[in-house]
């Protein structure tokens, strides 16, 4: 039985495996395009108020409620510049995630002045133009007009209008792609490691999309197989905040003087943090209904400050439902850090949403 979890065989797998791009690219937008971001968030007073503090933003109006009296408010609003941020950052994955220049914002504009703590929003853009680059052949330009909402009301709370330099598919697919694999994926040989000769990844993050891939397998030497883009680098708060703030008190999440002579030398990150973020990484390529459970975690190495978290999934099982909403899909999912080590393995069970709905 093939362990994907050795070192040199998860190497291999990592070097076979598709990764599952996010972002959209120059050819993706069509002027006139409107773009309804799934992401958005409840803006909350300690986030407005931690976004305050580190930005030395300490005008009373926006800590107390005598002094945003004393300017007509009923209470203190949600600052703009964190409401600006809320509204751009759901915007960032439709929208720029796959880099390029940001070539510049206009018309930030604040419909209302007086947004409160507890207002969920909802972002939407639409693309307002799209452009040659003169200097880069590699990019196109695009212009988007960016509004969010209070998702309750449907009210506009603050648009504005941003630049981006975005890469062209042709250039990246050439230049940013990795080698194509040699020998097992050319000639369907299986490799020593004993890895599967083809790997399969599924089209879409739909539950069908799952459980074609996987019956594609079936009968075959072959496995669903695949890596997520994005990867998170841990830092202070991620390894010592986090575990803090849910009571988690374990003396090698924060006391550097405690750990000096451990094995890792330094605090550890933990596990529930970097579980997390593998689950976190996987659940951005799929359209996730409903948690179920999970089983078989496995650590299998340290984390600490300055490591960076990426993921890799397998496709275990799917099975449809009578639910029309959502089918069953089971997947072990594996982080893994910069240097393509496993550091966390697991399955996880959901209900992913189906393709009609």
């Amino acid at each position: 039985m093939t362990d994907w979890t050795d070192s040199r065989t998860f190497s291999n797998a990592l070097e076979r495996a598709e990764t599952l791009e996010k972002g959209s690219c120059f050819e993706d937008f069509s002027e006139g395009q409107t773009i309804e971001h799934a992401a958005g968030l409840t803006l909350s007073a300690h986030a407005n108020e931690l976004w305050m503090s580190q930005t030395l933003n300490h005008d009373p109006v926006y800590w107390r409620s005598d002094a945003a009296r004393a300017v007509g408010y009923d209470d203190s609003p949600i600052h703009p510049d964190y409401l600006l941020a809320s509204v751009m950052g759901p915007s960032v994955e439709d929208l720029s995630e796959k880099g390029g220049y940001f070539l510049g914002r206009d018309d930030v504009s604040i419909h209302d002045p007086t947004v409160a703590p507890g207002t969920e929003i909802r972002v939407e853009s639409m693309v307002e133009a799209k452009r040659e680059s003169s200097s880069r052949p590699d990019y196109g330009i695009v212009t988007w007009e960016t509004t969010g909402f209070d998702a309750e009301t449907g009210d506009s709370l603050l648009s504005y209008t941003r630049t981006n330099m975005i890469p062209r598919r042709e250039p990246m697919a050439t230049d940013g792609g990795r080698e194509s694999p040699t020998d097992s994926r050319a000639t369907g040989e299986t490799d020593d490691s004993g890895l599967p000769s083809e790997f399969v990844s599924p089209d879409g993050p739909y539950f069908e999309d799952f459980r074609d891939a996987h019956e594609r397998t079936t009968n075959r030497d072959a496995a669903v197989a695949y890596r997520h883009e994005r990867g998170r680098t841990m830092d202070d708060v991620m390894v010592a905040t986090l575990p803090l703030v849910t009571l988690n008190t374990a003396k090698q999440h924060h006391n550097d003087d405690y750990m000096a002579d451990s094995p890792s030398g330094e605090i550890v990150a933990y596990g529930d943090v970097t579980r997390s973020v593998a689950l976190g990484h996987a659940r951005s390529d799929e359209r996730t209904y409903r948690e179920i459970g999970y089983g078989d975690e496995q650590f299998h190495d340290f984390v600490t400050v300055g490591d960076t978290i990426y993921g890799f999934t397998r496709v275990l099982a799917t099975e449809d439902t009578d639910d029309s909403e959502a089918g069953e899909v089971t997947f072990e999912h594996y982080a893994f850090n910069q240097r393509d080590e496993p550091v966390y393995s697991g399955t996880r069970t959901a209900l992913i949403q189906k393709r009609n709905q």
